[in-house]
């Protein structure tokens, strides 16, 4: 959420930022400050009838004292009347709150001065790429022909058990499934990343905090009776680990990785290419989390898209670094690169990780603070992640690029926790 001072000090920049996003934000603004003037004007009203009261009390004693019964029955009468204000006073600003805060939680991030005009994929820009695109035999399959013909993952089942988007995987394919998580989590542990296991359902205010809530509220699956929402990626219950919290500025930077199941309604997105592993209602993720301190967090943001790109090269897998443009970013975002790897079977790129900074965004929605050594005044935090990585795509990468006409071979780096180096 953007800070009401910057919004104030830096309209008329803060709008033209939200343009990048493709977002016109100029009616929502003015409406932002003038609900803050509502809200302090109330608040003054307030403060002059509290101080008031206190006024009138302190003499009440006195007057009594001196004799002067009518006025004193006359100040009490004034402070009965000035208590009922009161509560009228505290009602409407409790509501004034309630109304900003509302238009607030509305307004995108403003995007990173790095980030590119455009609407959307066609927009972004190819920062690196590795990896070599594989050239296959005569005959090759996309995966989901393969994934019948090896009896590894069945859609079908899936679709029998739940719906369409619920893959089961079988055999070779949940070994492949669990040792890309685990070859993911000992990477991330091994460069200084604290393994956690979050619950999978978070109530609304994890929601609002990491900002995925108002704004992806239909893409969510929600347990009505308890008001929990099934997560939509790890990022949401680590990074509410510090909602509230007020740290010391030595604790940076806090590291976190986590592998979960994520659930997404992908509510829009049919007719789209849905095929197979491309797009699943629940699929399995490992992430990585880093709170940092704001001076230092483009630099953690590098050093993240590198630990992901070194991921990618150990599963040998062909691929390519997109900065996002604005069109493409995410609500919360404040700077974005997209990862995407070549999918043979398929001949075409897949998004396989987002990595992202949103600086103060979703720590200034979650009152997740801290204090420079001897200062007593807070600061909010920054706030990152990414995928490290997301498994579906990657699966359906590495069963098409390493098909051959004897079977799929296992990346070398994967065949020690696979326990076998070929699907056949």
């Amino acid at each position: 959420m953007l800070t009401l001072k910057v919004i104030r000090e830096s309209k008329d920049e803060v709008i033209k930022r939200l343009a990048v996003k493709n977002f016109d934000g100029k009616e929502i603004i003015e409406k932002v400050i003038a609900l803050d003037d509502q809200r302090k004007a109330i608040q003054i009203e307030l403060d002059n009838n509290l101080a008031e009261q206190n006024s009138i009390a302190k003499q009440i004693g006195k007057l009594f004292s001196e004799g002067k019964t009518d006025e004193a029955n006359s100040a009490k009468q004034r402070t009965s009347e000035l208590k009922e204000l009161s509560k009228v006073l505290s009602q409407k600003f409790t509501d004034a709150e309630k109304e900003l805060n509302k238009a607030l939680v509305k307004i995108p991030n403003l995007p990173h001065t790095s980030v590119p005009l455009g609407h959307g994929a066609n927009d972004n820009v190819e920062v690196r790429s590795g990896g070599s695109i594989p050239k296959l035999h005569e005959g090759a399959q996309p995966h989901w022909e393969l994934t019948k013909k090896y009896d590894i993952i069945d859609f079908e089942l899936g679709v029998k058990l739940t719906g369409a988007g619920f893959p089961v995987y079988k055999g070779k394919g949940a070994k492949l499934q669990r040792a890309l998580i685990n070859f993911f989590l000992d990477e991330n542990t091994s460069a200084g990343y604290q393994e956690i296991q979050p619950p999978l359902m978070v109530n609304e205010d994890s929601g609002y905090g990491t900002g995925q809530l108002p704004d992806k509220d239909s893409q969510m699956y929600h347990v009505g009776l308890d008001n929990f929402y099934l997560i939509p990626t790890a990022e949401v219950p680590v990074t509410n680990i510090y909602r509230d919290v007020v740290l010391n500025a030595s604790q940076f930077p806090i590291k976190m990785t986590a592998y979960t199941p994520c659930f997404r309604r992908e509510a829009g997105s049919y007719g789209k290419d849905v095929r197979g592993l491309n797009r699943l209602h629940q699929f399995d993720k490992v992430e990585i989390v880093q709170i940092q301190h704001p001076d230092k967090s483009y630099e953690t943001l590098e050093e993240m898209v590198s630990h992901v790109e070194n991921l990618l090269k150990k599963l040998e897998l062909p691929y390519r670094i997109l900065r996002l443009c604005g069109g493409d970013m995410s609500f919360t975002s404040a700077l974005t690169y997209d990862f995407e790897v070549y999918s043979a079977g398929q001949e075409k790129w897949l998004e396989v990780s987002s990595t992202s900074n949103f600086e103060s965004f979703q720590a200034n929605r979650m009152m997740l603070r801290f204090k420079e050594e001897g200062d007593k005044k807070t600061q909010i935090a920054h706030t990152l992640n990414g995928s490290a990585l997301a498994l579906p795509r990657i699966v359906a990468s590495i069963l098409e690029n390493n098909q051959t006409p004897e079977g799929i071979r296992i990346p070398k780096v994967l065949q020690k926790f696979c326990g076998f180096e070929m699907i056949d």
